[in-house]
């Protein structure tokens, strides 16, 4: 059993419930699930193109959709971090005292054959335990 749990969640997915569950079963007694999401800023010859506003504007609405995502789970610590997902994800469990990595993985490209690249790259780097939840599909 685990004392501190991250679940790591994409908005364009949302908070599954096959990671949250997988959470929940692995929770000590008064242990605490946090949910979080690695916003990427725009990158390359794109953020050329946007003013800060604009780019600070689209951190504020992901940090909106994600509270409306976790609504529903009150039990759930919410945070967010700016950087690459893998790295970010490995970075954040090493500065918060995470105990486990709930993750999922969808199906992968032929260079992360048995795992999607980010749950790949967080299997191979975090310096906790990591469960994936892999899709079906």
């Amino acid at each position: 059993m685990y004392a501190k749990v991250l679940v790591p969640m994409a908005l364009d997915h949302g908070v599954s419930p096959h990671t949250l569950g997988i959470a929940r079963a692995l929770l000590t007694q008064g242990g605490e699930i946090v949910a979080l999401h690695v916003y990427e800023a725009p990158q390359g010859s794109v953020s050329a193109y946007l003013d800060e506003e604009t780019v600070k504007a689209g951190y504020e609405r992901a940090k909106a959709e994600m509270a409306a995502k976790l609504q529903d789970h009150p039990e759930v610590t919410p945070a967010m971090v700016k950087g690459h997902s893998a790295r970010a994800i490995i970075d954040y469990a090493h500065a918060n005292g995470i105990d486990c990595i709930v993750i999922g993985s969808h199906k992968p490209g032929l260079s992360d054959f048995f795992l999607g690249s980010t749950a790949a790259r967080v299997v191979r780097h975090a310096g906790c335990a990591v469960h994936v939840h892999r899709s079906p599909g």
